[in-house]
């Protein structure tokens, strides 16, 4: 008798001993142990916009020190605030921040949220404008539309000015172009604030190595805000740094009642900059970038606004094309100029 036949009635042999076969098939894979229907995928949140936009408010001049653009009336936004909207699954419109008053209320009517990014122009139309809009952020947000605002390094000094109605508000301080540790205040509550999501060994390593970038010459100290009624009861500080003599700033906050944070630290520089050799790349530094980036979007996608589609269309920042200026070794590697028609 061949070893093929010997096989046969032996299997033959042990098969009144196994349990019936399933109809079509003798080898069932995972899924089929688990179900006899197909799989079904649960329905996204209806409460929530799977399309959110960030409306960023360009800044004067070309971000080059008028090596791109000496046009009179010329303002920018570094590209890398842009991808850091785009990492977490938005898009972007410019606002750009001398365009007509009529033409920026009108494009806040297309986005879910808005920042404020870093520069130096703290005085001016430039002022005038993001004080306008931070005052429609409050409004949007006092009507019952969830619109959060990420107000970044001269964004959050200007903040800081608007809310306290003060001009003279901020303090100098040295910290250009330094890595730095974010050290958080005793008693902060992580939950609901940009942090909630990293997770416990990131928040640690915050602490104690230098994964965020700075700078800047101006901010606040935490005594001066805590000092002032109307910086306290608007504003609560998460984390704090010290410049290069020491001095302590406030360097993380958020709003008590409006779904506002600002940061005097860069978290968009981590992933993509690459100028200032101080800039930190590790995989630490890099997932900060994303965890912020995503905090800001899933605050944007509770907004209840949802724009005229081609109205959208005519305004992302995708009609415009990004100017590579990186080979200076200094500044951003990318911006948007929009130059007046």
């Amino acid at each position: 008798m061949s070893s093929d036949a010997v096989w046969f009635l032996l299997l033959l042999a042990l098969s009144k001993y196994l349990p019936p076969a399933r109809a079509n098939s003798l080898i069932l894979y995972p899924g089929q142990l688990a179900r006899d229907s197909p799989a079904s995928c649960p329905a996204p949140d209806p409460n929530l916009y799977y399309q959110p936009v960030i409306g960023i408010v360009s800044h004067p001049g070309d971000g080059a020190s008028g090596r791109l653009s000496n046009a009179t009336g010329a303002s920018y936004i570094a590209a890398s605030y842009v991808k850091l909207v785009e990492a977490a699954g938005a898009r972007v419109v410019p606002l750009i921040y001398n365009e007509p008053p009529e033409t920026l209320l009108k494009k806040l009517e297309l986005v879910n949220g808005v920042l404020f990014t870093g520069g130096w122009a703290k005085t001016g139309y430039y002022f005038q404008t993001v004080t306008k809009i931070f005052k429609k952020v409050l409004e949007k947000n006092d009507a019952g539309d969830h619109f959060p605002l990420y107000a970044i390094c001269l964004g959050f000094e200007l903040i800081l000015k608007i809310v306290s109605q003060d001009n003279n508000i901020l303090e100098e301080f040295s910290a250009p172009n330094q890595a730095s540790t974010l050290q958080f205040v005793e008693n902060a509550k992580i939950e609901g604030t940009v942090f909630q999501r990293f997770p416990p060994e990131l928040l640690k390593k915050l602490s104690i190595e230098c994964l965020v970038m700075q700078n800047h010459r101006y901010g606040i100290s935490p005594g001066k805000l805590l000092n002032n009624e109307k910086l306290s009861s608007f504003f609560e500080i998460l984390t704090t740094c010290t410049d290069e003599y020491d001095k302590v700033y406030v360097s993380t906050v958020r709003s008590r009642n409006y779904p506002v944070t600002g940061f005097q630290w860069h978290p968009e520089k981590n992933a993509f900059e690459w100028g200032p050799p101080a800039i930190p790349h590790t995989d630490d530094a890099i997932l900060i970038t994303q965890l912020v980036a995503n905090y800001l979007v899933s605050e944007a996608r509770k907004s209840l606004n949802r724009p005229v589609v081609q109205e959208l269309l005519d305004n992302l920042i995708y009609n415009y094309s990004p100017t590579y200026c990186g080979k200076a070794g200094r500044g951003f590697d990318e911006v948007y100029i929009f130059a007046p028609a």
